[in-house]
């Protein structure tokens, strides 16, 4: 059976979500104490309603335990988040997903037994840095503190060689884990694969050389 999602916050975020998530066919509750966002909602989602999230009861009268993934996107009320947090925990959600503003209220969250928390704002920050900084690099994902996956456009450095030939993991410690070709998607390519300037590929290494690798794709060295 398809997953099953409840988004509570209906914020630029979590509306993101919730749409994205219509869009791929999946059943999708939404739920804000703003009547408003309520509204603009219903035109978009089957089943959005307005309710107080950080009552226990409320919660469960609207069955939230039986969603498969709970996604807490409430915005800047970071006492909302909290309470709503430890309320779905305690009611026995299977997996609670909790957007947070600050390294503070996303170590509380953890603490309140949040399964995953994720921070959009920094995160997007991030990406643009990195975009800013290099126009080669397509997207950046931080995987921990000191390791990564980028997507990077092959510039003249990489074209008409094969990976045995670039030698990218002893000269720059990252690995090549997909090359893309136009509609053409090579996951786990051969070390005999040519790469060809303009490809994209998926690289993962540790961020310092994953810096020294943009370096070289960029012309810098």
């Amino acid at each position: 059976m398809s997953k099953t999602f409840a988004i509570i916050g209906l914020g630029r975020f979590g509306g993101s979500v919730a749409q994205t998530l219509h869009t791929m066919g999946y059943e999708v509750l939404a739920i804000d104490k703003d009547p408003q966002r309520v509204q603009d909602m219903s035109q978009v989602l089957t089943h959005a309603v307005e309710a107080d999230t950080t009552d226990e009861n409320a919660l469960k009268s609207l069955g939230i335990r039986n969603f498969d993934v709970v996604v807490v996107a409430i915005g800047n009320d970071i006492q909302a988040s909290i309470l709503t947090t430890l309320v779905l925990k305690e009611i026995g959600c299977p997996k609670v997903v909790v957007k947070a503003v600050n390294e503070m209220q996303g170590k509380v969250l953890n603490k309140l037994g949040a399964d995953r928390v994720v921070f959009p704002e920094r995160d997007m920050g991030v990406r643009v840095v990195h975009s800013l900084i290099s126009p080669n690099i397509l997207e950046y994902i931080e995987l921990s503190e000191d390791y990564s996956i980028i997507e990077v456009i092959a510039s003249e450095f990489f074209d008409g060689k094969t990976l045995q030939e670039l030698d990218i993991r002893a000269r720059f410690g990252c690995n090549v884990m997909a090359i893309k070709n136009g509609a053409k998607f090579n996951i786990a390519p051969a070390a005999t694969d040519v790469i060809h300037k303009g490809d994209t590929l998926v690289v993962i290494g540790h961020n310092k050389d994953l810096k020294k690798l943009q370096e070289k794709t960029d012309g810098n060295e």
